[in-house]
Parts: C-alpha cells; sequence; structure tokens
C-alpha cells in the first residue's frame, strides 16, 4: 500500500496490528526493546518503541519497557549509551536528551492507560533522570550534549538534543503536578532552555560543523514546541525545499539522498503542531511503500541508487509510524502530545481531581 491517508476517528487497527506485533516479538525477557532482532538498545530508541506498544494497547509490555529503565538506572539518574544482551555496550558517553526521554515515554502510558499507581512508581527514576539533565545546564540556558566515561560534561550543546529535553521538561513538570510534588524549578529550567533554542542560536553546535545539514535540527524545534505554533508555518516553509523529496518522504539530510521513515513521520507531527493539516497527511500517506507485509518498515530509501538502506527495519522506525498515525487520527488520549504544548499547573489538576470526587460522591 503505497498511500495510507488517515484522518481523525479512523485508526486502521488491522493494517497497524502487524506494526505492533513487531514490537512485541522484538521485546525481550527483561523489557528491553532493541533495535532489531541481535541489534543494540539505546535509551532514546527503547522509550519510542515503548510508546509504540502503548499505542497498540499493550500496556503490560509497555510498562515493562519502562521497568527495564528503572532497574538499569545509574546512581546519578542516567543510563549508558547503548546495551545489548543485558549488558552495557557502549560506556563512552551518557546523552542528555537520551536520559530525559523517559519522562515524555512514562507521560504519553499515563495520557493512555490513566494508570497513576505506574506513574507513581516510575516518579524517583523520572526525578533522578531529570535532576541528571538539568545538572548539565549551563546559566545561557542550553544543556550540554553528553557527559563522558568519568562522567565529566562534554560541554556542546545540540539543538535536536535539547528540542527533545524540551518537550521532556514539559512531561516531567505535568507529571510532578499529578504526583503532587510540582517542580517549579523544572518549569524554570525549559523556559531558559526555551530562550536558549529561540534566541540564543551562538550556544549550539560551538566546537564542532554545524548541524544544519540535519532535518532534525529544522523541525524538532516546532514538534517539540520550542517554536510556538504562530511561527511555526513560515519556520517549516524556510527550508521545505531543501528536506522534502515529494513522493517519497523527509531527507535524514540536506545533502544526501536519502529519505528516512521516522524523520518523516515526525515532520508529519511538526506539521500537525504548525496547523498544517495536508501536508501532514500528504508526507504520512508516502511512508507505507517502505513497508514490509510483517508490519515492519525499512529505515529509508536511497533514491539515487533506487535502494532501501541501510538494510535495517528497526523497531523505532515502526513505533515513529504509530505515534504518527495516532497524532493524524486522535486515536488515543495521547494524540496531541508532540504537536501541541500542554503545562499543567497545580490549580488545573485540583479542579480535575474535585470533579472527579463530586461525579463519585
Amino acid at each position: 500500500m503505497s498511500g495510507l491517508f488517515l484522518s481523525k476517528g479512523l485508526f486502521p487497527q488491522e493494517f497497524f496490528r502487524p506494526t505492533v506485533d513487531f514490537l512485541l516479538r522484538a521485546q525481550q525477557a527483561d523489557g528491553s526493546i532493541p533495535w532489531f532482532d541481535g541489534g543494540h538498545c539505546d535509551p532514546w530508541d527503547h522509550v519510542e518503541s515503548a510508546m509504540g506498544l502503548s499505542i497498540g494497547g499493550e500496556y503490560s509490555a509497555a510498562e515493562n519497557a519502562y521497568r527495564w529503565l528503572k532497574n538499569a538506572q545509574l546512581e546519578d539518574g542516567s543510563w549508558w549509551a547503548a546495551y545489548r544482551a543485558g549488558q552495557v555496550d557502549n560506556r563512552e558517553r551518557r546523552e542528555t536528551n537520551f536520559v530525559a526521554y523517559i519522562a515524555t515515554g512514562v507521560w504519553h502510558h499515563y495520557l493512555i492507560s490513566e494508570n497513576r499507581a505506574f506513574l507513581r512508581e516510575m516518579w524517583p527514576c523520572v526525578r533522578r533522570a531529570i535532576g541528571f539533565v538539568l545538572a548539565q545546564q549551563s546559566r545561557h540556558g542550553e544543556i550540554n550534549w553528553a557527559v563522558d566515561t568519568r562522567g565529566e560534561p562534554m560541554e556542546d550543546a545540540l539543538i535536536t538534543g535539547c528540542s527533545s529535553i524540551y518537550k521532556s521538561l514539559e512531561c516531567a513538570v505535568n507529571i510532578s503536578v499529578v504526583i503532587g510534588d510540582p517542580r517549579v524549578d523544572w518549569r524554570d529550567a525549559r523556559v531558559a532552555l526555551g530562550d536558549a533554542l529561540r534566541n540564543k542560536p551562538e550556544r549550539f553546535d560551538r566546537t564542532w560543523e554545524s548541524k544544519s545539514r540535519y532535518s532534525m535540527d529544522w523541525f524538532y524545534p516546532v514538534l517539540t514546541g520550542a517554536v510556538p505554533t504562530p511561527k511555526a508555518s513560515a519556520h517549516l516553509q524556510k527550508r521545505w525545499g531543501d528536506f522534502v523529496e515529494q513522493g517519497l518522504g523527509c531527507r535524514c539530510v540536506s545533502d544526501q539522498p536519502w529519505v528516512t521513515v521516522a524523520e518523516s513521520c515526525e515532520l508529519t507531527m511538526a506539521l500537525l503542531a504548525a496547523g498544517d493539516h495536508a501536508r501532514a497527511v500528504m508526507v504520512y500517506s508516502w511512508l507505507h511503500q517502505w513497508r514490509e507485509s510483517n508490519g515492519e518498515y525499512w529505515t529509508g530509501y536511497q533514491f539515487v541508487e533506487d535502494v532501501l538502506w541501510p538494510d535495517e527495519r528497526p523497531t523505532w522506525t515502526a513505533a515513529a509510524i504509530l505515534l504518527a498515525a495516532d497524532a493524524l487520527t486522535e486515536h488515543t488520549a495521547a494524540h496531541h502530545l508532540f504537536n501541541q504544548v500542554r503545562l499543567l499547573d497545580v490549580k488545573s489538576v485540583n479542579n480535575v481531581a474535585e470533579k472527579g470526587r463530586a461525579r463519585s460522591s
């Protein structure tokens, strides 16, 4: 099926069931979800895959995935860059956006499952993770991309990574409010990070070549809410021609003839965040030509060589397909997560609780 058009309220359960089943097959006994059979597992892509399980209604499997992170968490709140078969596979660094992403995943699962007991169970893990991340925030607002083997800061910042953290801080604040331990300091850190992303470009890519050739640097600030909706459409229009290949998808980098499915899914959600529903539907409709009959999706397509490349069908790509489908169809209560900013305050949560008590009395 080369063009699957989705609209509100029409989530094609039968079509996506094999994709959910692929995630279930890939999950290991300890709860971890590697990229593919025999591959490594990293904390960010693991969370992405867990979110796919939640969308698919596989709540127990998703919760087992988050419990794997809780059990593997280091004393300082972080995780190593990669794991394989229950062992650390990369001890070179611990990346801040990888660590922060657990807040996004746990909040996503709570929105869908409404399992407050699980939210409380994961709260200490989320709290420690965010503590680790914010220890790497500079006085200018940006957040170091990683610490090295010894825990020393790797002092530079990534636009994509910090944008991802910006969304994770929104989710972490919301968790803290629901738990009843609202963290004003996290709100302040999020404000400072957003200001750096919008107004301090000199704080990023200070010690290496600019990452502006990567499409994620282009659309991630929109996807995560760092670029507000009124400015989002113009922001995406500026480099549309650099990254989007008609009928194929979004390039990973502007200077290579390679479109990737996961980036195209994320662009779909960024377009929804910008209020451009028509182009979101269009981009997403191109992606199912890269689907196998078992529900797996190829990483990407090199359109000059006319080859699927690399020879991988990763779990996180399948999960991105499900996240974009949910955003388009509003299938779950978490459909808005990557196209709207919904920052809770204590008063709003108390009002909801009061209404709930009134209904039950």
